[in-house]
């Protein structure tokens, strides 16, 4: 080392290695891609929020302005989504986390820089408020994912990573911090990206992931204070006769996301049956208009309980703070299924969690002998484990926003049990299973790759960078 200057050779070797003007900026790329995702993920709640106060409102309005309106809102609404959507941003139908789990496994840059493009990430955004201001039954977490992985994958893009396993770290970490700071809940977003979006887990790609959720998670901790999404409850089950309720809220939540998982994959690979589905295919925009229809009955029969995502109606369950119908659940679920046959953007992720607690205030009618809380608890993550498949993330998710650690064995046991039961109806994960049905439809454009380990931006080892030197550096 002449005159204290550090050789160019020693950056890409030995203790120097960490110097090397790559690996920062790929670290730098993360740590801005993140907080880039925490900002989107906070501004995407409250104007979700927003259009779904504004279009309670209006139901709230006295006769005859109240009753009417979701009738003409609902079908304009989404008819207009469903236009846009198809004129100007293809490709943002549907949650966005089975397009994020197919840019994982494609190997065709072109067909992932559509999956994953600004333009995707914009449309997504304002499709979905515009959806949940029309009364749709849908979630905003399955687009904070590809909201997240489309902000990584762009700023990757910019900076010409050139591993593609670099790409598909920051892919895998944009849209684990989506969910961290889409639900304000840490853990959750890595044990997503673990169990559900990569299948696999190395040690290399803990890091990125484990970096984008942190400071992500910051910055909604920061902006939104720590709160929890559905309240909390410290109802605990004790007693062994208590435990019947792990087994009946996992059996029934099981099957009945099984059977939600089934529908929602049939759906999108043959289409609805019929002449429905043929009506459905041939006029997609009248379509959704009688979808919004259909919602507006929906929401008539359920007292206006069934709009939007439902954070507000599994709130008011699980503290026992409002009166919802008995048949709230099963309403839930049915306007949950024709927001997404309709073919706008959303998700299912707070639907379902919705659907789970209005399945356990029916259960908790019939196990007297546990706490109404506990039980209500147990069909949520139950539910979710069943319509998902991914039982450690669902009761993750239920345990960090529901803030109850008391309840953290029984909730593993009816998610566990949920997962399997579901399997004997849907034999095929609900995300996965949608991904490879849209790699169809486009033809099979990249061969898809297996789970492999994803190198993550910032460990490139000494070793890495003396093999693929920057052409800057000499």
């Amino acid at each position: 080392m002449a005159n204290g200057v550090v050789p160019s050779s020693w950056l890409r070797r030995g203790r120097y290695a960490w110097l090397h003007p790559r690996l920062w900026l790929r670290r730098i790329v993360l740590w801005c891609g993140a907080v880039a995702v925490g900002v989107a993920a906070i501004a995407f709640a409250l104007s979700a929020e927003f259009a779904n106060d504004v279009h309670q409102r209006m139901v709230d309005l006295p006769a005859p302005f109240g009753p009417v309106l979701p009738f003409i809102i609902g079908p304009a609404g989404l008819a207009l989504v469903v236009w846009i959507t198809r004129r100007f941003f293809p490709g943002t139908q549907g949650s966005g986390i089975p397009q994020t789990i197919a840019a994982l496994g494609v190997s065709d840059e072109k067909l992932r820089d559509k999956l994953l493009s600004p333009r995707v990430a914009i449309g997504k955004f304002l499709l979905t408020v515009l959806g949940l201001f029309s009364g749709a039954s849908v979630g905003r977490e399955g687009p904070t994912v590809q909201i997240g992985a489309s902000i990584m994958h762009s700023l990757g893009r910019l900076t010409r990573f050139s591993r593609i396993e670099a790409e598909r770290g920051l892919i895998l970490a944009g849209g684990a911090a989506g969910v961290a700071a889409a639900f304000n809940t840490p853990l959750a977003g890595v044990v997503f990206a673990i169990e559900e979006m990569s299948r696999s887990f190395e040690s290399r790609t803990s890091g990125t992931v484990l970096t984008a959720v942190i400071v992500a998670g910051i910055v909604s901790l920061w902006w939104l204070g720590d709160y929890t999404y559905f309240g909390s409850t410290a109802a605990v089950l004790d007693g062994s006769t208590a435990w019947i309720a792990v087994l009946t809220c996992g059996v029934v939540g099981g099957f009945a996301g099984g059977a939600f998982s089934q529908l929602l994959i049939v759906f999108s690979r043959r289409g609805l049956p019929g002449r429905l589905g043929e009506y459905a295919r041939r006029r997609p925009i009248m379509f959704a208009a009688y979808c919004g229809f259909a919602l507006a009955v929906i929401g008539a029969i359920s007292g206006g309980s069934t709009y939007g995502t439902g954070y507000h109606e599994a709130r008011s369950i699980l503290e026992g703070t409002g009166e919802l119908s008995a048949a709230y659940g099963i309403l839930k679920l049915v306007a949950t299924l024709v927001s997404y046959v309709s073919g706008i953007p959303g998700g299912v992720f707070a639907p379902s969690l919705a659907i789970g607690a209005g399945l356990g205030d029916n259960l908790a009618a019939l196990a007297p002998y546990a706490p109404a809380g506990a039980v209500i608890v147990l069909g949520m993550v139950a539910y979710f484990a069943g319509v998902v498949q991914a039982p450690v993330t669902a009761f993750v998710i239920v345990i960090e926003m529901t803030d109850n650690h008391d309840m953290i064995v029984p909730l593993m046991a009816a998610s566990l049990l949920a997962a399997g039961c579901s399997r004997i109806i849907c034999r095929r994960p609900l995300y996965k299973a949608l991904a490879d049905q849209f790699l169809d439809k486009k033809g099979r454009q990249g061969k898809l790759m297996t789970p492999e380990t994803v190198t993550p931006p910032d460990a490139e080892t000494p070793r890495d960078a003396e093999e693929n030197p920057p052409r800057s550096v000499d």
